[in-house]
């Protein structure tokens, strides 16, 4: 298993695994909604790459992704200590520790660039993902009461955060 930055090699099958993160039902889209494409995934590697505070990590196993992590850097001065994660793994390959090897590497990143503070939501009902972040040293700081709709109900959403 290697953790890396993802490359323009891997945009088509980055596109095909948030595809199938979404179809989990525990991410912002609905299974089927977000449709990504590998010239999107392009576009957004490139904007991510702009930022030298953010990084998009993928997890790789040979020729085939696990899982990826984005961390979304703030380019603002009074914000420029905070950054924003969206992580997606696999479902074939959730509980293997590949969320923990993702968060370790992008903690260096965060280190290096003077990020001290981590940002993350969750679909309240999401236990493996709580535990993973608790695990990795978020805490719980708010509550979205029922920010978002979806089989047929709404849903809290989670705010956390780690100081580092």
């Amino acid at each position: 298993m290697e953790i890396r930055k993802a490359s323009k090699q891997d945009a088509s099958k980055l596109a095909a695994l948030f595809n199938h993160v979404e179809d989990s039902g525990y991410m912002l889209f609905n299974p089927g909604e977000r449709k990504a494409t590998g010239k999107q995934m392009e576009k957004q590697m490139e904007q991510i790459e702009k930022n030298p505070l953010s990084v998009f990590l993928v997890a790789a196993s040979g020729h085939e992704l696990n899982g990826y992590l984005i961390l979304l850097g703030n380019q603002m001065s009074r914000t420029r200590h905070s950054a924003k994660i969206v992580i997606g793994i696999n479902e074939q390959d959730r509980g293997k520790g590949i969320g923990t090897k993702l968060f370790q590497k992008m903690e260096e990143h965060a280190r290096t660039n003077e990020i001290r503070r981590l940002a993350l939501s969750v679909i309240a009902n999401n236990a493996p993902a709580l535990s993973l972040y608790r695990k990795m040293g978020f805490e719980q700081e708010g509550i979205k009461r029922e920010s978002l709709f979806f089989d047929g109900k709404y849903h809290d959403e989670y705010l956390l955060s780690k100081l580092l």
